[in-house]
């Protein structure tokens, strides 16, 4: 095995080359895999050669993989649950014009961190190109564990055991869904604190993004100045990078040390076809779930239409 690592940032960040991921690895190459994940947070891997199934089987050496929602009659859209829809493509390949879904894509624009609405929160999330846009389209990426090394004392020893609460819907309303803070409050929500320790590495980082709304125990306009600063902190450009894609390119980013956003494109008349893994946290359940389902039974909302 001759894995090549080259980072991106001094602390974060790596393209790794010289190790064929479209075909089974021994322990040796997976264990490698795994520790440049936890030393630099997000690996890049170019032109992998990956089909959906190889895709699948490379992501499963991290752990228990999310599925998407279940569909009554309808088969995954991918042919496999594990595949999670991340292009502007419909089922029958054509560019994505629905309103209300569009505009929830583009919560995705914000500074996010994968399923943090959830409980049962995503360690990894492994983004594999098939069409990519001629112009923009990148993927943003911000060092949360080194923004977590850089705070001044007293903002660490201000945040040290503070809890948010995360919800999807407050960040597609940020992002122009039409809901109400009324609404928001019915529908599901997840508290995890503001500094996870990481695991892997042995250091701390913030957990803080886009559906982060409130601190608990905090007055509200109080904890959402607080989430604000300190997403603002993390995304300074010393802890950011950018990814442009081709296809083939996988992307893999460890949810628990860093923020990602994607980046702007001509998205009603450029094609992007991206298909994204996602694995669990901890231990796979006991019997199948299907947590993703439940949440998007609340439905979307498309915003009201005005008179041009």
């Amino acid at each position: 095995m001759s894995m090549t690592i080259k980072p991106i940032l001094p602390r974060f960040g790596a393209e790794v080359s010289g190790i064929d991921i479209s075909k089974p690895l021994d322990a040796e190459q997976q264990a490698a895999v795994i520790a440049a994940m936890n030393q630099w947070g997000v690996c890049v891997y170019r032109n992998t050669g990956l089909d959906n199934d190889s895709h699948i089987r490379f992501s499963q050496i991290f752990g228990y993989l999310e599925r998407a929602p279940s569909r009554p009659g309808k088969p995954p859209r991918h042919g496999h649950r594990e595949l999670f829809d991340a292009g502007n493509l419909t089922e029958t390949g054509e560019i994505l014009q629905d309103e209300a879904l569009l505009v929830h894509k583009k919560g995705d624009r914000l500074w996010h961190t994968d399923s943090s609405f959830m409980d049962m929160r995503s360690a990894y999330s492994l983004l594999l190109a098939y069409e990519v846009p001629r112009e923009g389209g990148q993927t943003w990426f911000a060092d949360t564990r080194s923004a977590y090394d850089d705070l001044p004392q007293s903002m660490k020893d201000r945040i040290a055991g503070l809890e948010a609460e995360h919800s999807l819907w407050w960040s597609r309303m940020l992002a122009g869904v039409p809901l109400t803070e009324e609404e928001i409050d019915q529908r599901s929500s997840a508290r995890h604190p503001l500094v996870l320790h990481h695991e892997g590495s042995g250091r701390d980082a913030l957990y803080v993004a886009a559906h982060a709304r409130d601190i608990v125990g905090m007055e509200r306009d109080d904890g959402r100045a607080l989430i604000r600063e300190l997403i603002e902190w993390a995304t300074q450009p010393q802890y950011v990078f950018s990814v442009d894609w081709n296809p083939g390119d996988l992307v893999i980013w460890d949810n628990l040390a860093s923020m990602h956003r994607g980046g702007d494109f001509d998205e009603r008349n450029e094609r992007r076809d991206m298909r994204r893994t996602t694995v669990r946290e901890g231990t796979p359940p006991a019997e199948p779930d299907d947590p993703f389902a439940v949440l998007f039974s609340a439905g979307l909302k498309a915003p009201a239409k005005t008179d041009a």
